[in-house]
């Protein structure tokens, strides 16, 4: 009882910050917006200036609400592959769907170095970029899929994602050899991920994909907690591990390829927030460390990006430099900590 009622402090507390630092988020920026009028806009009640309107509407709230879906999808899918490969440095991007994704956009950007004009007219249209990046994470998808199917271990898997990662790698580097520096550079720009460059209409796909691979982690939360003590374990529950992997896999999949086909590769925030999660809560039982390590990923996401936007500057940080001097001190933390800490 005494824990149940530790829990429900821990999320109302987590609930509370949320909706403090997204109301923080909305206020950042280059222009300085006062907080009465930022409430008025959300109460639909005529702004001092429609220019204000325009930015809170247009700019800063889809920009706040990426936050909390790409900071609660990459902690999420973070949680995931950390109990199902029972390794605590694991992160959504451990597949290689990411570099699927990167790939399908090194393609785009720096592929007419390579064959000609054929990519180039494509690149900046709307979706171009965001469809290049799906195509490109479907494809390592179904090669995980295939091989999760053929391989018995699941340490195999991990491997296979991670040489899939090595081969896009060397793939992205050829394309660069051959590539001006104007399009390196644009390619670079990107690979830096950004959370400000969405309409309302990307976000709507965003958020459904995203909802539908939310929902489907609650059907998994049996199989998780089981894994936690090996495959064997599982069997003994009755969990049919090939299925219930692969349906880790797909989750997994679904919101890493979505969160880089939009917002480009974000590192740390999957490998750093499950253990904080874990520790908050002292517990590994997945029916409290989803909802957690979402919250909790959104927070640090939008803090993050607070932080990016450089306040009362007209200047903006790349979201990976904020998120990786905040994750890699956590993930030194867990190399060096002797302590054991939940897995």
């Amino acid at each position: 009882m005494n824990s149940k009622k530790k829990y429900i402090t821990h999320f109302i507390l987590l609930s509370a910050l949320l909706l403090l630092f997204l109301i923080a988020n909305i206020s950042f920026g280059s222009v300085k917006i006062p907080l009465s009028a930022i409430f008025e806009i959300f109460i639909g009640e005529a702004s001092l200036k429609d220019s204000w309107q325009t930015i809170i509407i247009n700019y800063r709230l889809p920009k706040a609400i990426t936050a909390i879906l790409v900071g609660s999808g990459l902690s999420i899918s973070g949680l995931l592959m950390q109990t199902l490969f029972r390794n605590p440095l694991a992160g959504p991007f451990v597949l290689g769907i990411s570099s699927g994704a990167s790939l399908g956009v090194a393609l785009f950007i720096l592929g007419s170095g390579v064959f000609g004009s054929i990519f180039s007219s494509f690149v900046f249209s709307n979706w171009s970029l965001a469809f290049a990046a799906s195509l490109g994470s479907f494809l390592v998808l179904t090669a995980i899929i295939i091989a999760a199917n053929k391989v018995r271990n699941t340490m195999s898997i991990l491997i296979i994602g991670l040489m899939f990662g090595s081969l896009t790698a060397a793939i992205i580097s050829v394309l660069a050899f051959f590539s001006e520096a104007a399009q390196i550079q644009q390619y670079q720009f990107w690979s830096f991920g950004s959370l400000g460059n969405l309409t309302w209409n990307e976000i709507i796909v965003f958020a459904i994909i995203y909802l539908i691979a939310l929902i489907s982690t609650f059907t998994v939360i049996k199989p998780l907690n089981s894994f936690l003590l090996g495959e064997n374990y599982a069997k003994s529950l009755g969990v049919n591990i090939k299925r219930s992997r692969n349906i880790i896999l797909l989750i997994t999949s679904l919101l890493t390829g979505v969160i880089t086909a939009f917002s480009g590769p974000i590192a740390f925030v999957g490998i750093a927030v499950p253990h904080i999660s874990k520790i908050l809560f002292s517990s590994s039982n997945h029916k409290i460390l989803l909802p957690a390590s979402g919250i909790i990923g959104a927070i640090i996401l939008l803090i993050c990006d607070s932080i990016a936007q450089l306040p009362s500057s007209a200047f903006i940080l790349p979201i990976n430099a904020i998120t990786s001097l905040f994750g890699a001190p956590v993930v030194i933390w867990l190399l060096v900590r002797k302590k054991k800490i939940y897995a």
